[in-house]
């Protein structure tokens, strides 16, 4: 057991993953209504030895953190109305070798009617698997048992994933800020 388990193990928590580990995939992740949501699913997934970036505002990478959260997997995400995010990430897929890249489409830990769609629209355009990730803080659990592979129906695949988190609402840490 490496030191990520440990620490997950000595908080409570244990893992459900049984996706296979691929090159590469975006991980959704919901719900997301804590920035413990963060921490639970990182030391979950190190745990098993994966690694996964994720977005974080360009803000946060100063010295001396940018050296912490780069090497976490940290991708910054500039405040550029000219430069499509959504754009940079599937170059980013296209050229590694090895990207997952964990989401959460709520893009808030407010309660939040409306999804963003990014998420799908890079996994679709990259042509990659779109991992179904839950951090349950009722059963101290961190899931990814399901896959969703995009049809490119924005639509209808956001209508398919939402349904697949509605059995979750009480998983998250504050359930009342979850609209699947």
């Amino acid at each position: 057991m490496n030191l990520w388990g440990f620490t997950f193990k000595c908080m409570g928590w244990q893992t459900d993953i049984t996706v296979p580990y691929r090159d590469k995939a975006v991980i959704c992740v919901a719900p997301h209504t804590s920035n413990w949501d963060f921490i639970m699913g990182l030391l979950a997934y190190r745990s098993l030895g994966r690694k996964a970036s994720f977005l974080m505002k360009e803000f946060w990478f100063f010295f001396p953190l940018k050296y912490l959260f780069y090497a976490l997997g940290g991708i910054p995400v500039k405040s550029n109305p000219k430069v499509s995010l959504t754009a940079q990430i599937i170059e980013d897929f296209k050229s590694r070798s090895r990207l997952n890249l964990a989401v959460t489409p709520e893009g808030s830990r407010s309660g939040v009617e409306k999804w963003r769609t990014g998420f799908l629209t890079i996994a679709y355009q990259a042509n990659v698997t779109i991992q179904l990730g839950v951090i349950d803080f009722k059963e101290k659990k961190v899931i990814i048992r399901e896959e969703y592979e995009p049809t490119g129906n924005y639509e209808y695949d956001l209508k398919n994933i939402r349904h697949y988190y509605s059995q979750f609402r009480q998983a998250a840490k504050y359930p009342d800020k979850f609209i699947p």
